[in-house]
């Protein structure tokens, strides 16, 4: 059954897809919109603890546009190895999508807690 449906009719999966590139679209609106009110050069980027006891590394803006750009290669990437797999199994198909919207809210969570902690 899953072979002879389309990839774009199966509704779990233009549900996922959706679900996708909403969270794309939302952590790059989000992200714009908090640096677009302060391009400074200190906004808090990493955190080495095994080094000394508050450590921290600062960047710029361009660090958390990288945010934005692994939030659209996680968008493609999991799209187009999900298509792939469909024709294979279904169920693999759902997973390799529910994964992608996993690892974009954790970079939602991530960018906001970095640019929160400026």
């Amino acid at each position: 059954m899953p072979s002879t449906q389309k990839y774009f009719q199966d509704k779990s999966v233009l549900l996922l897809l959706t679900l996708n590139l909403f969270l794309v679209f939302l952590d790059s609106i989000l992200i714009i919109l908090r640096l677009g009110s302060d391009s400074g050069e200190g906004f808090i980027v990493q955190l080495r603890s095994n080094l000394v006891i508050g450590e921290f590394k600062t960047g710029g803006v361009i660090d958390f546009l990288y945010f934005i750009i692994f939030a659209v290669f996680v968008l493609i990437f999991h799209f187009i190895l999900s298509k792939k797999i469909y024709k294979i199994r279904r169920q693999f198909s759902i997973t390799v999508l529910s994964m992608g919207v996993l690892l974009l809210v954790i970079t939602l969570i991530v960018s906001n807690a970095l640019i929160v902690l400026r």
